[in-house]
This record gives structure tokens, C-alpha cells and sequence, in this order.
């Protein structure tokens, strides 16, 4: 049983089938939206900057939607295994009430950002020697940029009507705010398809940025006039950008795009999960490679599925029911790693490779 699945865009397919798997074919690293979801990618994503990366001289753009974000944060750290543990016990023992409000989550998520960042996580992240980050975020609209319960759940609910009819209609209540490395320039900036609003890192905005970047509407507050950034209520990337349906390298570009994720499911917006006619475009996923945790791997879980926030609500009021049972799918998930550096070691990536679409 393979653990992992190797999925590739059509460019993809050709040139690792003809050179392999290796850190230098890869220009950017892309990491989705999903909440809990990412505790089955930790065990891969200290392998890749802690080892498969780690002799890398050239620039690595790393692109991340909400906890995608923060994975990416915790990646560039000196010693991002140890960042990424530190981010990894933080988040399994969030705690709460039966019924938490906006605000305990919001200061539980501060929390967790700390932990992982500690003193000196900002400037790590940007005077990183090759990782250049950008975080997603969305500058929300009336009605959505409001904390109340009532306004923001009608505005919600708007958004999800104007995106049946097309995911450009988001931006009547959504703008989408890119906080980036400004040493240089990520490859996706200027694309045509990628309408945004640019913000330089910085570091008296870069905590904000990611914090921003996860903050689930009614489930945590919005983030304010981030600094440097134009004066609203920023919120998770995810909404537009869910599993990052973006034009991620130029059509002449001949590196690739390294997508680890989730589940083999590709979703473009927060609002197309109820959308299955809605997918990613197949001209954007060219040279992207996603690596994923296989069907069958997935059903060896425990209960047979991986992390998510209904977790909560199933374990609330047992924490270390939770706790437990989240720690042995992270344990479980060594797999994953094994599975990528012995396809690395070998050279088998050609008997691995699926197409993507």
C-alpha cells in the first residue's frame, strides 16, 4: 500500500519523468486552507525544510492560504523541525469552553502563534537565507467586515449566493490582500488572473498577516488595519483561496510547484465545497506537483479520516480524547515522510507519478 500519492500537472508529468524528484526542480511551494487538516502534512513538512530543502541556494517562494500560512511561517525558522514542533503541540492542545466566542479562539490562536514564533520568529522569516513568504488574506466589505453575529452571517450568506453564480463576485464583499517578502518579487504577482492588493512584509505587520490569514469568519474575530496595509477587517485567505486555484508560475516558466497536501480533493474557493461542478484550472496546475496521503492511507486513520474541526465538537469536553487521538494520526503520518524520501533515495518517482487532471 502506497502512502502517498504523486499527482502532476501536465509539464509536471514530463520533466520528472525525465530527471526525477529534487529540491532544484521546484521554484515555490504552495500550502492550503483546512484547519486541523495540516497535523497529516507535519511529519512531511519537516522533512522537506528540514532536510529536502536544506541545501537549497536559490530563492524558494512559499505561497500559503490561512494554516497553509502558518505552516509556511513555522517552516522558516532557523531550526524549522523544531519551529514545527513547537506549532504542532501548541495546536493539538487548544482548549476551550462548551462554547467558546469569536474572541477565545482569537486569543487561543495568538497563542499558538507565539509559542512557534517565539522571540526572534518574525525576523527569521524575513531575513530568511532562501524562503521568500506570502500570506493570503481577504480585506472584507460591509457586510462582512463585521464581528456581529447577525450582519456577518448575512453577508456570509450573500457571498455564497454571488459565488454560484461566479467566483468573481466575491469581490463585492471580499478583496484579496497579499502580504509578501518584498526582497523580491513572487512569480504570481503581476499575473492578470491574480488580482490582489501587494502589502510588503514587514515587521510590525508580519504577525498580524498571519494571524489574519486563519481568522475564520464567526469562528474568530477579524484582524484590524494591519500595518502598512489599507485601513479594514482582514480574514482568512481560504474564503477566495481555499486550495489556491492561482496561476502560480508564468506559462514560460520551466520549474515547478511543489503542493503538499491534504487529501488527493482539490477545492478553489471556501464557498465551492458545496460546488462539485467547481474545480481548478487545468492551465494553472500545469506544473504544479500535489503530494497527498493516499485513499487507502487515509482509511488506516483512526476513524478512518484525518483532523478537522468538527474534531471539537465531537471531543468537546474531552480534550485528551482529542489530544490522544490526534496524536497518533501525527504518529501514524511518519509514513508519509518515509514514503517521500525513499521515492527521493530510489529515483522512483516515474513509477509514482498520476496525472492530475
Amino acid at each position: 500500500m502506497s502512502s502517498l500519492s504523486f499527482l502532476a500537472g501536465s509539464k509536471a508529468l514530463k520533466r520528472l519523468q525525465r530527471e526525477g524528484l529534487s529540491p532544484d526542480v521546484f521554484k515555490l511551494v504552495a500550502g492550503a486552507a483546512g484547519g486541523p487538516k495540516w497535523l497529516v502534512l507535519s511529519q512531511l513538512d519537516r522533512l522537506l525544510f528540514g532536510e529536502f530543502f536544506r541545501e537549497r541556494r536559490e530563492p524558494l517562494f512559499l505561497l500559503g492560504s490561512s494554516i497553509g500560512a502558518w505552516r509556511f511561517a513555522a517552516a522558516s525558522q532557523k531550526d524549522p523541525e523544531s519551529a514545527i514542533t513547537r506549532f504542532e503541540d501548541a495546536y493539538i492542545q487548544q482548549r476551550y469552553n462548551v462554547k467558546p466566542s469569536a474572541q477565545d479562539v482569537t486569543d487561543e490562536s495568538y497563542r499558538i502563534l507565539d509559542e512557534f514564533l517565539a522571540a526572534s520568529g518574525q525576523q527569521n522569516i524575513l531575513s530568511h537565507p532562501t524562503h521568500r513568504l506570502s500570506i493570503l488574506t481577504v480585506r472584507s466589505h460591509w457586510p462582512t467586515a463585521s464581528d456581529g453575529h447577525l450582519a456577518l452571517s448575512l453577508g456570509l450568506a450573500g457571498a455564497g449566493l454571488a459565488n454560484v453564480l461566479s467566483p468573481r463576485a466575491l469581490n463585492l464583499f471580499f478583496q484579496r490582500t497579499l502580504f509578501f517578502d518584498s526582497r523580491l518579487s513572487p512569480p504570481f504577482l503581476r499575473a492578470p488572473s491574480f488580482a490582489s492588493v501587494p502589502v510588503p512584509l514587514t515587521p510590525t505587520n508580519i504577525r498580524q498577516a498571519i494571524m489574519a490569514s486563519g481568522s475564520i469568519p464567526l469562528v474568530m474575530a477579524g484582524v484590524s488595519d494591519i500595518a502598512g496595509a489599507p485601513k479594514g477587517v482582514y480574514r482568512d485567505g481560504g474564503i477566495i483561496d481555499y486550495h489556491l486555484n492561482v496561476p502560480f508560475l508564468p506559462p514560460d516558466d520551466d520549474q515547478l510547484v511543489l503542493f503538499p497536501h491534504f487529501e488527493e480533493k482539490l477545492i478553489p474557493g471556501w464557498f465551492d465545497k458545496q460546488l462539485p461542478w467547481r474545480k481548478h484550472h487545468a492551465d494553472r496546475m500545469s506544473n504544479v506537483l500535489v503530494v497527498a496521503p493516499s485513499p487507502s492511507f487515509i482509511a488506516s486513520l483512526p476513524f478512518k479520516k484525518i483532523p478537522d474541526r468538527r474534531d471539537f465538537m465531537q471531543w468537546q469536553g474531552q480534550d485528551e480524547e482529542r489530544i490522544r487521538s490526534w496524536r497518533e494520526v501525527i504518529q501514524a503520518c511518519r509514513r508519509l515522510a518515509d514514503d517521500f524520501h525513499e521515492v527521493v533515495a530510489k529515483g522512483t518517482i516515474a513509477d509514482r507519478l498520476r496525472p492530475l487532471f
